[in-house]
């Protein structure tokens, strides 16, 4: 019996060896995952890609088309915080005496075209009394305001002096994350400023700062003073406009904002040429289609917004739009984000009609707007601060 097992067990053993070697080379063959870990290796014969040693080229192109602005404003300011109590106020009325003083702001522009057109921020400018621009070539002049625009925080100045440098428009639309991103303005007041990084992120919104945003993030460097100013590429061509920063200390955390220089220059030619910008309106409020209210209408992953609101005599009032309606499309193009429907309306002319396909009590309903003009925003009670 010994001899037998004897006999038998050094095949058996080996068989049991060959096949955990088996097991442990080859899982997959037997039902179990594979443990082997497939890298990508570069090819040694790839060429390292390198930038240029210098964005010298670059800057000497778009800085003689970027000003300092330092813009003054009157402020009455009563002598004694007493002179503010009501009931002080109810026994000597207004005639209490009032110091004048003059408050000023730093901030950034770029010159557009050699006619003399700038844009700029509408918060450096908003409520001031004086504009003063200041060149790279060292000439100043006063600027007078063409316009602005609140929604988006442009605003259109002009100057009238001979030989301007005019920057040179490059595509916001082309623009890549990673690409190198220059920034150029006067940060602090301490005289024009470049500096470098990459665009981070494209078409940030919904981050409360203005009404129409799309904006372009960066990392380059942008502080108090660069609002205003010049976002270029690589090549010097202007892809935006310096607006904001993301900062708990007030300085650069590398979260800065621009508005794309094609949004920027549709608004700057409306103003040019209208004294406004012409926004398309249906008269609406929208709210997002959480997955609750969607299973209430029947309408699971399918994109869609809420009707939540709608103005009385309004183009949306007048195409038949009631409250709870869920619009699923506009125009053909699906409406899964208020903000960029409402964008979409906002670009289309005044009178101009478009198609809108809505939700209402589980049918699908077909119906045409005539798209109205966007009354102008109630002027803000206080400038915004410098950002």
């Amino acid at each position: 019996m010994f001899k037998a097992l004897r006999f038998v067990g050094w095949p058996l053993l080996t068989g049991i060896l060959i096949a955990l070697l088996v097991i442990q080379r080859f899982p997959e063959w037997v039902g179990l995952p594979s443990h082997d870990v497939n890298l990508q290796q570069a090819p040694q014969s790839a060429s390292v890609v390198q930038g240029p040693v210098s964005y010298a080229g670059a800057v000497s192109l778009a800085a003689p088309a970027v000003v300092n602005l330092y813009t003054t404003k009157v402020v009455n300011k009563t002598n004694h915080p007493l002179f503010e109590d009501p009931q002080f106020r109810r026994f000597f009325g207004d005639n209490l005496p009032k110091q004048r003083r003059w408050e000023s702001s730093l901030g950034s522009g770029v010159i557009m075209s050699p006619e003399g057109y700038l844009l700029t921020n509408n918060h450096v400018t908003a409520g001031a009394d004086q504009i003063v621009v200041a060149l790279k070539d060292g000439r100043e002049t006063l600027a007078r305001v063409i316009g602005s625009d609140p929604e988006t925080d442009l605003a259109v100045l002009k100057i009238d002096l001979k030989n301007l440098p005019s920057i040179t428009i490059g595509s916001s639309d082309n623009i890549h994350i990673g690409d190198v991103a220059l920034a150029i303005g006067n940060p602090f007041g301490v005289g024009q400023t470049v500096t470098m990084g990459i665009i981070s992120a494209t078409g940030r919104n919904q981050l409360g700062l203005n009404t129409y945003e799309d904006f372009i993030q960066t990392d380059a460097a942008i502080n108090p003073g660069n609002s205003g100013g010049a976002l270029v590429d690589a090549n010097g061509n202007l892809t935006g406009i310096n607006t904001a920063i993301f900062s708990k200390s007030g300085g650069s955390q590398g979260i800065g904002f621009a508005i794309p220089i094609k949004l920027a220059v549709e608004v700057m030619k409306s103003i040019i040429e209208h004294g406004q910008v012409i926004r398309g309106w249906l008269g609406i409020e929208v709210q997002p289609l959480t997955e609750d209210l969607a299973a209430s209408y029947g309408l699971k992953d399918k994109p869609g917004i809420v009707v939540a609101g709608i103005f009385a005599g309004g183009p949306a009032q007048k195409a038949g739009l009631q409250l709870g309606d869920v619009i699923l499309s506009i125009n053909g193009e699906p409406a899964g984000d208020g903000r960029r429907s409402m964008n979409q309306v906002a670009r289309t002319k005044p009178n101009d009609k478009i198609a809108i396909e809505v939700m209402r009590n589980g049918k699908q309903l077909k119906m045409m707007a005539e798209v109205g003009l966007r009354p102008p925003p109630a002027p803000a009670a206080v400038a915004p601060e410098e950002k």
